[in-house]
């Protein structure tokens, strides 16, 4: 059972989140786990917003080089209007610039809130999809871990139960090895021809033996 949120906002307190979609490593835990439909969303609502704030970021640099332009148009343009005396002509180009001077402020303001508004959206879908994320990792982390002990166990008890068979192995090839040899000493292989056409011990049954610091592999 995966623990609840208040445990993660504890471990995250006072951490620098990164914005997980932009982050290789977090798509690569999903190469071990699946994501579900909860992380799925939230990564589509991160990437949006991610990408609203690039442009947003994008168009506030190309309205700042146009302002700062405006600016540098104005100057001489008032330098010419002094020296001229009443200009009409100068006068609406100072006006038209002054104008879009204001245009390029209020869009700028514009923006400076909205940038605001989508750093606090893009912290609390980051923050739902780490939640979210460390649920999924944390349950697959657990059932895994519960696979694990159970095949442990059941290997410790296969290895037990196959040293005891290899045991039993090598005594019942031991004793058939010592009847055929004790029968051909005892009747002579003469007397027991017969019985060389059903039972040979060396090409049926050979004796092997646990190779040297591995009881699993043998050499007859």
């Amino acid at each position: 059972m995966a623990k609840n949120d208040e445990v993660y906002m504890s471990a995250l307190e006072g951490k620098s989140i990164p914005i997980l979609t932009l982050d290789n490593k977090w798509h690569q835990l999903f190469t071990q786990t699946e994501m579900t439909p909860e992380i799925e969303a939230l990564a589509d609502q991160l990437n949006a917003l991610v990408e609203r704030d690039g442009k947003i970021r994008t168009e506030t640099k190309d309205i700042k080089k146009l302002k700062k332009k405006l600016l540098g148009e104005i100057v001489p343009l008032r330098d010419q209007a002094t020296k001229s005396g009443d200009s009409p002509q100068i006068e609406k180009e100072i006006q038209d610039r002054t104008r879009l001077i204001n245009e390029c402020n209020e869009r700028l303001d514009s923006h400076t809130d909205e940038l605001l508004s989508l750093s606090k959206e893009i912290y609390d879908i980051d923050y739902k999809l780490m939640i979210e994320t460390m649920k999924v990792c944390y349950e697959r982390l657990h059932d895994n871990t519960d696979y694990i002990k159970a095949m442990d166990e059941w290997i410790s008890k296969v290895r037990v139960e196959l040293k005891k068979n290899v045991i039993r192995l090598q005594e019942s090839e031991m004793e058939n090895y010592n009847l055929y040899s004790y029968m051909h000493q005892i009747f002579g292989p003469e007397v027991i021809e017969i019985f060389d056409m059903k039972y040979d011990p060396d090409r049926r049954h050979p004796v092997r033996r646990p190779l040297a610091g591995n009881e699993n592999e043998y050499v007859e």
